[in-house]
């Protein structure tokens, strides 16, 4: 065998052995957990065969507690580049199989690098996370190595898409990059996120309580809003990043890739002429309308157990990729409360910067009252929806369908916050409030005045009847123009993409700033 043919036989072996990870015995053990290897985790999310990898030989530097002793080619994290549907997207995956994943400095390198690449090219970066945290036995490196992940993680905030799935433990610092970047995936009963574990916890608090209660995948997805997805398994949570990306542009400089559809644009649904209930307090189910008017009824919801009063997802409407916001009269009333308003900035947030069309749905009462609203900051937090909306340059279209009261009127998308195209359902009530609240207002001396009960119910009766003859139709803001249109709801799909046609080119500028300070 010649000195060449030796040369390639040792790269062939010592890729094969960096393939292994922390070898075979760790495989079986990730396996036993019900949990993929980080290569198996790459090959389920790129296309076959076309996952370039990057520093398959790295190694750590370490010296210290016996470290320089054992060395992985790889050093705990797969990284590379590769396509999803043909499209680039960089990704990496940390492997449990090697010291548990933990960060040391040369992985965070390796990170960096395809974060930077995906930044540099204009490609989403996709992090799968599967680490015990902080490499201890690298100190004040591994903690400069997380440092600098988080940097470029802010960097590449609204210029390229970054999507976490989490497949295994986060926790510590290490849950700051999911935290930041645009969407997160977990898997219900194999992975967890929390800054301090149960130990910890105990210790402190006294509370006794499971990894999975502290911060599974159920609990975040439902309770915190941390992660927007919770997978029953690992192949559901890829497919949802893939899913997801479909709806995607590559980066902030351009649009999402059109997709072909046999939906008939200008397709009517007659039940929508009949969906709202002539009891005002009584509600009816907003992902009917979403369904209806959106191409084949396919509705892709992110943070679907969390903040259930708002709805908000991607659709295609006439091929082209929107970001749907909708009230949801089945729960509270589709009132607004503080973890509704900030689940909608978010996505009102995102979707402008990726230049994704916003549609919005509105029925809602107002903002939720109370003590444990006010003492939240629900007047910060829904400013922040407030805020999402008024700088969104995106094409914004907004169908009023009942009710739209007081300040959250104006919240969702109204003409003021340089909403495009509003259109309302005859249905449409448009008011600062209810008849009802309005008239104990109003004329709260004039029926205090009667001594008389049943005079005082004839005299509310009337003034409600009058207040709403005024305001329980959309026609006191169309005759204004806050409202551009009122159109019978078997028409909103063809109104709806009518409209985006006529805004795909809209161009509007904001004021040169340093940057914006969002109410946080």
């Amino acid at each position: 065998m010649s000195i060449q043919q030796e040369n390639i036989a040792k790269l062939v072996e010592r890729r094969a052995n960096a393939r292994m990870g922390g070898g075979q015995k760790r495989i079986d053990a990730q396996h036993q957990k019900g949990k993929l290897t980080a290569r198996e985790r790459i090959a389920l999310l790129l296309d076959e065969g076309s996952f370039e990898e990057y520093d398959m030989f790295v190694q750590h530097r370490c010296t210290n507690f016996g470290m320089e002793k054992t060395h992985f080619d790889g050093d705990g994290v797969v990284t590379g580049c590769g396509t999803i549907g043909g499209r680039l997207v960089y990704v990496y995956a940390q492997d449990f199989t090697v010291t548990g994943g933990s960060l040391s400095k040369t992985m965070s390198e390796k990170i960096c690098k395809v974060m930077d690449l995906a930044a540099r090219n204009g490609a989403p970066c996709i992090g799968l996370n599967d680490s015990g945290g902080a490499r201890i036995q690298e100190g004040i490196d591994s903690l400069a190595g997380f440092g600098e992940i988080f940097e470029r993680n802010i960097l590449s905030s609204g210029v390229v898409p970054q999507i976490s799935g989490i497949f295994g433990p986060c926790a510590g610092g290490a849950v700051y990059s999911p935290a930041l970047t645009d969407f997160t995936v977990m898997v219900k009963n194999t992975s967890y996120m929390f800054l301090t574990g149960p130990a910890v916890v105990k210790s402190v608090t006294g509370e006794d309580v499971s990894q999975e209660q502290l911060g599974g995948a159920a609990v975040h997805a439902a309770k915190s809003g941390v992660a927007h997805f919770a997978a029953d398994n690992e192949q559901e949570g890829i497919a949802t990043i893939k899913e997801l990306l479909s709806y995607l542009p590559q980066n902030n400089m351009e649009t999402a890739p059109e997709v072909p559809t046999q939906d008939p644009v200008g397709r009517v649904d007659d039940a929508l002429n009949a969906i709202i209930p002539d009891n005002p307090n009584k509600p009816y189910d907003m992902y009917y309308v979403i369904g209806s008017i959106v191409d084949d009824g396919k509705f892709f919801e992110v943070h679907k157990e969390y903040a259930k009063n708002i709805i908000v997802g991607f659709a295609h409407m006439g091929g082209r990729s929107v970001g749907i916001v909708a009230n949801q009269p089945k729960v509270l009333a589709g009132v607004l409360d503080i973890n509704a308003s900030r689940k909608a900035s978010r996505f009102v947030r995102f979707c402008d910067a990726f230049n994704i069309p916003l549609v919005t749905l509105v029925d809602v009462p107002g903002f939720l009252c109370g003590t444990q609203q006010e003492y939240g900051a629900i007047i910060t937090n829904g400013a922040k929806l407030l805020y999402a909306y008024g700088e969104a340059t995106v094409p914004k279209v907004t169908v009023t369908l009942r009710k739209s009261y007081g300040g959250a009127h104006i919240v969702m998308s109204c003409k003021q916050l340089r909403g495009d195209i509003n259109y309302a359902w005859p249905s449409a009530n448009i008011a600062v409030m209810g008849a009802d609240g309005a008239v104990n207002i109003l004329y709260a001396k004039e029926i205090k005045a009667e001594e008389d009960p049943a005079k005082q119910a004839e005299i509310f009766e009337e003034k409600k009847k009058e207040y709403n003859d005024l305001f329980s139709n959309p026609y006191q803001a169309a005759q204004k123009g806050y409202i551009d249109d009122v159109i019978e709801p078997r028409n909103t799909r063809f109104r709806v993409i009518r409209a985006l046609e006529q805004l795909a080119g809209k161009k509007q500028d904001v004021p040169a700033k340093k940057h914006d300070n969002l109410p946080l």
